[in-house]
């Protein structure tokens, strides 16, 4: 099959995971500090909604840049799902309908970055190279 950046596949992933990440943590500066401008989001929040705030901030920078990539994608995506599911999925079980698509997609995208780890351009890679170049070979 022919494939157009399938060679790139891997710079690709990094160049996705930096910027879902980026986005998401975007939100989460939108939930705490109201920056950038998001609809709805101003006043006093629920304790509950400033936790997710930091949990999308904290888990979005980590794994935009790739630092416990595994574990901080899948916090992501477990919280996404409760996101779903507290906020969208009483008005409707569809995601088209209840505004709950960006949940999914966020959902299903960190599960596969946490299934997937975190690839070249990261942290995480940086740290198993350095780990793999310390240690005694013997032959």
């Amino acid at each position: 099959m022919f494939t157009v950046i399938g060679r790139f596949s891997a710079q690709v992933f990094a160049i996705m995971r930096f910027m879902v990440g980026m986005l998401y943590a975007w939100h989460g500066t939108a939930i705490l500090w109201g920056w950038p401008k998001m609809q709805g989001m101003g006043g006093p929040k629920p304790t509950f909604i400033v936790v997710g705030g930091v949990i999308e901030v904290a888990t979005g920078l980590l794994v935009a840049v790739g630092f416990l990539t595994g574990l901080a994608a899948f916090l992501a995506s477990g919280t996404m799902a409760v996101a779903f599911f507290t906020f969208h999925f009483p008005h409707g079980w569809n995601p088209l309908e209840n505004q709950g698509e960006l949940s999914v997609v966020y959902c299903f995208v960190f599960l596969f970055i946490a299934a997937h780890g975190a690839g070249i351009w990261s942290i995480d890679s940086m740290m198993r190279g350095r780990t793999r170049m310390a240690a005694p070979t013997t032959s």
